[in-house]
This record gives structure tokens, C-alpha cells and sequence, in this order.
């Protein structure tokens, strides 16, 4: 049994009837690598089974405090049946990217039972019209709510499911588990009081710094609450969502974005992500005749300079960084991003998981309640949300080298992260085996259409990449006078794409 954190607490609380906090990991494998080619739906479950004990969080279930006194607790679940959590489904004909967008769109915008253990996963078959995969491909979509997850170290989840070789060995027995017993509301109320009671012994610093960093929090949500005018437009991500999801993505090979990034002194990998993500923001705007004529701010993981690999949590900050999508040269738009990313100015403001982590511990939980009070009393002024970024960009980890579920090798990983009203738009960034998937989540009501979006994505990146990789022969007087002589002598040349 374990308390949930403030910050986990907080994914429990945010849900709506319109918005809740799963995160679903998407995987796509090509089973031809498998033995005998096919991979069975029970070697899955078996192989899941013999390996829940790595994830405890895969057999607990949330127990709230009678009228939410206290934070919720981690219990385990004296009724889970993995049955129940994994399922199996098929696509039907003719089994193309399109059905399957939608289908993970659907099963990613269900809500979970909060019941049960949060999580579920979907072994999705019937894949036969992707390009680029062959006939027979399969799909494992794995949902789970975002207190259960911590994205940071989302790996885990990750190793828990794959092999580094085709040649794995068979999963082992299932551990013995036995449930333990779950605390009656009588008991709960109780570790409430004490908690209450004995919080000041259990703080790390002195009340008053936490009274000290509940000030500062405040001083923080009065400025965006008090009607300090937005630094950025809002678009139709900045509405209220309804409860319908679309997803869609695209992928790229990471050798074109270290390509990329020398255009630009001095960029990075994640520079030209952003940039391609706000090329194509930009086009699809404009296609609506939506285009505003300030930039675009996105809500970004930045660097942590001085971190340490050693210390996942503190290796990078949330900051909201100016996308440039009012600029319409490619290169400068780029060049303006790199700026922005790396800025003193930006650093200044981005609050580390680290310092969150810290100023959740050493404010009193009467201040957390104060603090929840004030700001529903002010929402409740402003209306029932203030967007504080036109959308958000999140990296979701990967893997650098191939992997494989049961011999199958896994060839495409992405992410539908948790959209919410006032930001109804989230890419999410995944790295594998040289390549870089870009996937977003999105309202229904607000793009419609997602095919549209995920060109002008695309067009975005082959913009910068035409940039990166110029034609051989350029359209100069010189270079027509050398093609014409070339075609006398009756050579082949190679023709200049425009």
C-alpha cells in the first residue's frame, strides 16, 4: 500500500467527463521475424503475465479517502484478472492506416475504471494495407492512466514488454501473489489525521519554506490568472475539447535531422523538432485562413544544464517557448527557435520535475488546499480554464537499438498523450533505432481532419530537408549552359527536382 504523490494525485483529480489523463503507447511489429513466422495472442499474455511483478502499478487499483481528505492510495487488487486488462480485436478489411487511427483514437478516449488497475492493453490484428510493413503486421496498444506512468522513465514499461533479440527465451512461471488486505474507511480517515498532524515533523525544511515556495506559487498563478494579457493568440486548440480524440503521425530517419540542424550554427536535434512541428502548425493554420500573426507557444521540455544522466528527473524543465510560426522563411524560423530554446531568459522560467518534486513536499497540504481554492474561485471569474500554450510538445522514451515482442520485431513506437480544455493539441516525440516519430493528439471538433494536419507536418519537414540537401545542379545561367552542352554529348545527367 503507497500514497500516491501530490503530483500524481493531481491526474486523478483533473479528470472530466470530456478529458482524462491516459497515455496510450502505441507499438507495431512485423511478425515475419518471429519462429514460424506468427506470433500467437497467448504467448503475449503469457509473457506479460511472468513479467507484472517489474510494475506493481499493473496490479493496484486507486483507494480514495472518504471526501477526499487525503491523498489516494496504491492497493493491490484482491479481484485483477489479466484477462480483463488485455484484450484482443482485429481491424477489419481492408486494414489500413486510416482504420487504425481511428480505432486507437477510440480505445485511447475511453475512460478507464477506476475500479480496477489503470491500464489496458489491445493486441490489434488485421493490419494488411500499411505501407512499408508486410501482410500479417500486428499492433500493441497499451493504455494507461498518467498517475500510473511516469513518462520520464517510461522505458520501463517498454522493457517490460520486449526482448533485444528474436531468439528469446519462454517466460517463466508467474511469481506466487497474494493481494493484501485494504484498509477499511475507518483506518484511511485515521492515517489522514496523522498525516495532517505530523506533517511538520516529516517536512524536509522548515514550514516557512514552504510557506516561502507556496508564495512564490501563488505570485506565479496570479500572473497568469489576473488578467495578464497572453503573450501569445489563441487558436481553436485554445477551446474547450469534447470528449473525441483523433491521432495521426509521421516518421522520419534521425540522420536527416542531425542533417537538418546545420543549417542553423549551433542547433539541435530537438531545435529542428520543434521547428518541423511549427512548419507545420503554420501550414495547416493557413490552410483555414487561421493563421495569427504573432507566434505560436508551445509548452517544451528543455535541457537542464548541469544535469547528470544519473538523475533522470532532473535532466530537463518545462518551458513555454515562441514556435516562430510567424515567420515564414524555414531557416529563420529555425534560427529564432534555436534562440528561444536556448535563452537565459527561457531557463529563468522553466521549473525543473526536480524543484516541482521538492516545492510539492515542503508546502503544508492546508496551503495545497488554500492554494486549489484560489484558483477554482478565479477560474470560476475567468471562465472554467486559461490555455497557458497554444499546444505542447513531449518526449516520449525509446529505444536506440531493435527490439522484440516474442521474436516479432517491433518497428514503429509512438504515444496519444491526455489533451485538456484551452490546449487541445500535444505532439509527442519518439526516438527509435534511428528514426523519430512525430505523432499528434488532437479534439475532433477542432482538427477534423487529421490526414490534412499529418501532411502539413510532413511538407514541413521535406521543406527543411530540401534545405539541407540542395539539388547538385542549380537553376544559374552556368548550370543551364554545362546541362546543354551534357546533352549534346549525349550523357545521362541527372535532372533537378523544383
Amino acid at each position: 500500500m503507497r500514497q500516491l504523490s501530490e503530483h500524481d494525485a493531481a491526474f486523478i483529480y483533473s479528470d472530466t467527463a470530456h478529458a482524462n489523463s491516459n497515455v496510450s503507447l502505441l507499438h507495431i511489429y512485423d511478425q515475419s521475424t518471429a519462429p514460424g513466422g506468427v506470433v500467437r495472442f497467448k504467448q503475449i499474455l503469457a509473457q506479460l503475465e511472468s513479467r507484472l511483478d517489474r510494475l506493481p502499478n499493473f496490479r493496484e487499483k486507486i483507494l480514495r479517502v472518504p471526501l477526499d481528505l487525503d491523498y489516494p492510495y496504491w492497493v493491490e487488487d484482491d479481484n485483477f484478472n489479466i484477462s480483463y486488462h488485455v484484450r484482443h480485436i482485429a481491424l477489419p478489411k481492408p486494414g489500413d492506416w486510416r482504420q487504425f487511427c481511428i480505432q486507437a483514437s477510440r480505445i485511447h478516449a475511453r475512460p478507464l475504471d477506476l475500479q480496477r488497475p489503470l491500464w489496458e492493453m489491445y493486441v490489434i490484428e488485421g493490419l494488411d494495407s500499411f505501407l512499408d510493413l508486410p501482410v500479417g503486421s500486428f499492433a500493441v496498444l497499451l493504455k494507461v492512466h498518467h498517475a500510473a506512468i511516469d513518462v520520464v522513465r517510461g522505458n520501463e514499461i517498454t522493457a517490460l514488454l520486449h526482448d533485444l533479440a528474436p531468439t528469446a527465451s519462454a517466460p517463466a512461471p508467474s511469481a506466487p501473489w497474494f493481494p493484501e488486505r485494504v484498509p477499511g474507511n475507518l483506518s484511511l480517515l485515521g492515517m489522514a489525521w496523522f498525516n495532517f498532524a505530523t506533517l511538520p515533523f516529516r517536512m524536509k525544511q522548515p514550514v516557512t519554506s514552504g510557506w516561502i515556495a507556496l508564495k512564490a506559487t501563488l505570485n506565479t498563478f496570479i500572473g497568469e490568472f489576473a488578467g495578464r494579457p497572453h503573450p501569445f493568440p489563441l487558436t481553436r486548440f485554445s477551446s474547450e475539447v469534447s470528449p473525441h480524440r483523433v491521432f495521426d503521425t509521421r516518421r522520419f530517419a534521425l540522420a536527416d535531422f542531425k542533417s537538418i540542424r546545420r543549417l542553423v550554427p549551433g542547433a539541435t536535434v530537438n531545435d529542428v523538432v520543434l521547428a518541423v512541428c511549427s512548419g507545420g502548425l503554420r501550414r495547416y493554420l493557413d490552410l483555414q485562413a487561421e493563421l495569427p500573426a504573432e507566434s505560436l507557444v508551445a509548452a517544451a521540455p528543455v535541457a537542464v544544464h548541469g544535469a547528470t544522466d544519473s538523475d533522470a528527473l532532473a535532466n530537463f524543465s518545462w518551458a513555454r517557448i515562441a514556435l516562430a510560426t510567424h515567420i515564414a522563411d524555414p531557416v529563420q524560423r529555425l534560427a529564432a527557435i534555436h534562440s528561444e530554446s536556448a535563452s537565459s531568459s527561457t531557463m529563468a522560467q522553466a521549473i525543473s520535475a526536480r524543484e516541482l518534486t521538492q516545492l510539492a513536499q515542503n508546502t503544508p497540504s492546508v496551503a495545497i488546499a488554500a492554494t486549489s481554492r484560489m484558483l477554482r474561485s478565479a477560474s470560476s471569474q475567468l471562465g472554467d480554464w486559461v490555455p497557458l500554450a497554444n499546444c505542447a510538445i513531449t518526449n516520449v522514451p525509446g529505444s536506440s537499438q531493435p527490439l522484440y515482442l516474442q521474436g516479432a520485431r517491433l518497428t514503429y513506437i509512438s504515444a496519444i498523450m491526455p489533451i485538456s480544455d484551452g490546449m487541445g493539441l500535444v505532439f509527442s516525440v519518439t526516438g527509435y533505432n534511428e528514426s523519430i516519430v512525430i505523432s499528434f493528439t488532437a479534439c475532433y471538433e477542432q482538427v477534423p481532419d487529421p490526414d490534412v494536419f499529418a501532411q502539413s507536418l510532413r511538407n514541413s519537414f521535406q521543406e527543411y530537408l530540401a534545405l539541407a540537401h540542395p539539388p547538385l545542379l542549380t537553376a544559374t545561367p552556368l548550370a543551364a549552359k554545362r546541362q546543354g552542352k551534357t546533352r549534346k554529348s549525349g550523357k545521362d545527367t541527372p535532372t533537378t527536382a523544383h
